[in-house]
Order: C-alpha cells, then sequence, then structure tokens
C-alpha cells in the first residue's frame, strides 16, 4: 500500500509541477529562439474589409460605451463594419443599438444561445477578415490594426487579443484570483504564440480569416475556443497580439466567477471530445504537445492529480520527515482556501492572498462541469454572469 501510494504521489506531483510550472518555463524559454515579428503596421498602406461582432444578451448597461467606443477605434472607416447581434435581449439593448446610424442590427426574438446567433450572422459577412468581442469589453484604439497585421502571414488564420481584467488596489477573491490567474495565462498565450500558435482563443476578443469559418455543432458550449483549434487543426497558426487586448471588469461576485468557471470546464471537457484528432502527435506534432500540456491536462488528469497527491501523502505522512513537510504545506495551501472562501466577497489589500482559493476553485470546476455534461444540465444557453 505505502510503495503504490508513493508511486502515486510523485506521478500526481510530477503532473501537477508540469501542467502549471515546467511546462510555462519550456514553453517560455523555447519560445525565445522561434519567436516572430510581425509587421508594423505603420508600414501597411493598404488595410483589408474587417467586420467587428459585437454579440450582446441584456447589455443595456454597456452597449451604449461599447458602440463609442468601437467607433473611435483607429481604422479606415471605409474598412470596417460594426455589427451587433442581440437574439432575445429583453431589454433596452436593440433600442440603444438602433440610435448608431453607422452600426448594423441583427436581432431577433428568441434565445438560442450565443452560438447560434453568431452562426447565423456570419452568411450576412463579405470582409475577408471578421473580429469577435464581447459586449462588456472595452478595446484599446489601436486593436483593430494591431490584429489585422497578423493576416500578413498568410500562414495565419486567426488572431488571439488579450483579455485585461480591471483591478482595484483593494479587491475581493473574484478581482484578485480572477486578474492574477490572467496575467500567469496571458503570459503563457505569448509563449505559445512565439513557438508555434495559441491553443485557443478568448471570447473577449479574437479574429479569424472569414473563409476559414465553419458552424460549430449547435450544442458547442465554448465556440471561441472549438472554432480557433479547429482552424488549428487545418494547418493554420492563431497568433497571439497583446497590443490588441480587452479590458473588463472582474466576475461582481465569486458566485458569478464560479458558473463561469463551471461552463469553461464543462465546454472544454466537450471540446476534447470533439477534436480528438488533435491528440495525435504523429499528425500534429507540435500542436498536440501544446495543446495537451496547456489545455487537456488542465481540463482531465491534473484536477485529479491534485487529489491523489493530497490523498496519497497523507498515507505517507508518517514514513519520512519529508513526507510531513509537504503534507503540511498542501494543508496550509487548502486552509488558505478555505480562508479565502469565507473572505472570498470581502476586500483585502493583499492580493496573492487568494490565490490558492482562486486556484482550488478553478480546479475544483472541472469536477462541476464534467458532472453538469454528463446530466445535460449545461445548455449552450448559459446563465450570464454579471461583471463588476
Amino acid at each position: 500500500m505505502t510503495n503504490f501510494a508513493s508511486v502515486l504521489f510523485w506521478i500526481s506531483l510530477a503532473l501537477i509541477l508540469y501542467t502549471y510550472i515546467f511546462y510555462f518555463i519550456l514553453v517560455v524559454l523555447a519560445s525565445r529562439i522561434t519567436r516572430k515579428k510581425p509587421k508594423n503596421p505603420d508600414l501597411i498602406t493598404d488595410w483589408p474589409a474587417v467586420t467587428l461582432v459585437i454579440a450582446a444578451y441584456n447589455e443595456e448597461r454597456f452597449i451604449t460605451e461599447k458602440l463609442r467606443n468601437s467607433l473611435t477605434l483607429d481604422y479606415p472607416v471605409d474598412k470596417l463594419t460594426i455589427l451587433v447581434v442581440t437574439d432575445g435581449s429583453t431589454d433596452s439593448t436593440p433600442t440603444l443599438v438602433q440610435e448608431f446610424d453607422t452600426v448594423l442590427l441583427f436581432h431577433e426574438p428568441e434565445r438560442r444561445g450565443k452560438i447560434h446567433a453568431v452562426d447565423r450572422i456570419m452568411k450576412h459577412i463579405n470582409s475577408p477578415i471578421v473580429i469577435f468581442t464581447d459586449a462588456n469589453t472595452e478595446l484599446n484604439n489601436q486593436a483593430i490594426k494591431n490584429i489585422v497585421r497578423h493576416y500578413e502571414d498568410a500562414t495565419v488564420g486567426g488572431v488571439a487579443g488579450e483579455k485585461r481584467v480591471m483591478s482595484k488596489t483593494v479587491d475581493n477573491a473574484s478581482g484578485a484570483g480572477e486578474g492574477l490567474y490572467w496575467k500567469y495565462e496571458s503570459r503563457l498565450k505569448q509563449a505559445d504564440s512565439d513557438l508555434y500558435t495559441v491553443v485557443g482563443a478568448a471570447g473577449e476578443l479574437f479574429s479569424i480569416r472569414t473563409a476559414l469559418y465553419d458552424s460549430p455543432p449547435p450544442d458547442t458550449l465554448i465556440e471561441d475556443f472549438y472554432l480557433s483549434m479547429k482552424i488549428v487543426a487545418k494547418g493554420f497558426r492563431f497568433v497571439y497580439e497583446p497590443d490588441a487586448y480587452a479590458m473588463e471588469g472582474p466576475s461582481a461576485t465569486t458566485e458569478d466567477e464560479w458558473k463561469r468557471k463551471v461552463r469553461i470546464s464543462a465546454g472544454g471537457l466537450q471540446a476534447i471530445s470533439r477534436l480528438t484528432p488533435l491528440l495525435n502527435p504523429f499528425r500534429f506534432g507540435l500542436i498536440t504537445f501544446q495543446y495537451v500540456s496547456h489545455r487537456v491536462l488542465r481540463w482531465s488528469l491534473t484536477p485529479v492529480a491534485l487529489m491523489t497527491v493530497f490523498i496519497a501523502n497523507a498515507i505517507l505522512v508518517r514514513g519520512s520527515v519529508f513526507f510531513q513537510i509537504t503534507f503540511m504545506l498542501q494543508s496550509a495551501f487548502y486552509l488558505l482556501a478555505i480562508a479565502g472562501y469565507l473572505l472570498r466577497n470581502k476586500k483585502i489589500p493583499i492580493k496573492g492572498f487568494f490565490v490558492p482559493y482562486y486556484f482550488t476553485m478553478m480546479n475544483v470546476s472541472v469536477f462541476a462541469g464534467l458532472l453538469r455534461l454528463m446530466k445535460g444540465k449545461q445548455t449552450v444557453i448559459w446563465e450570464k454572469a454579471e461583471r463588476a
């Protein structure tokens, strides 16, 4: 029993460290050799036509500011089409959009989910490039040019912008945890891109070549990830552009962040089952390595490893001083996670205090997502998570 627990402990610990630390270090170091420099936008004189798609469901709180922001972005006016799709909105979102004469509105009263809304308007898009962005985000002025410049490279099929969570000096668990996580995630995305390709785009801001769009299965839960990886599977790269960023507030509460994490976990597990060809290293090589290391392990084996390494350590705790120390460290980590949970909606000046809680919540959400997926309770029509 002890020997089995020891093997389980070391395998689980190695998997956890690889997923969150060693892969990060490896990719950051390797990407310094393979990094490509995008074309300077100042050297581009003939900008292609672009459609900016904003999917909005009951976004009356944000939509006016979003459209004002979109209309002031630095891009030739005659080359930019702004399109808003508001299927199912029951508030004043469609009415507010109609106040902007140069913005196209597509609205249907039935709510069937974002994926259906986006899919039905894609047939109306004639520009070679389409950019997707969320209604509750604000883009930096140079975002479109910094995205479009990458399409000078014919191997690029899509561009992922950067998600930035606006943080405060004093924040709750949701704001502090999400903000710190996305700083880590953004650095990893940049390294992935420099090595070869981004492993999945975030829906807050990403772009694709319109010709590469294929309608996803209608029950797809995280269409941004699925769409971007299908384009990668076609042989194109998805690159990361940190100078095109979407700024948004953190989830209003940890309960809202929990809902978001569970549906993303359910969608991630669903995507893994539908992107099985990408697991073949003989066909996809480096892409498989990146995909498994950055995404598949996080949504499958690593959350299980976190549980097994703790249980195995508890069995081995009397075996040596080493196992006593590791058990104490693990216990302290989860005690901090419990403290973070109890204080989750309090404003704490030390943001790192919430890291154990956010990390634990992120991994527990995988089990909750799997359960929802197996029970068929996670539909494409998600319960909206409020933003601060």
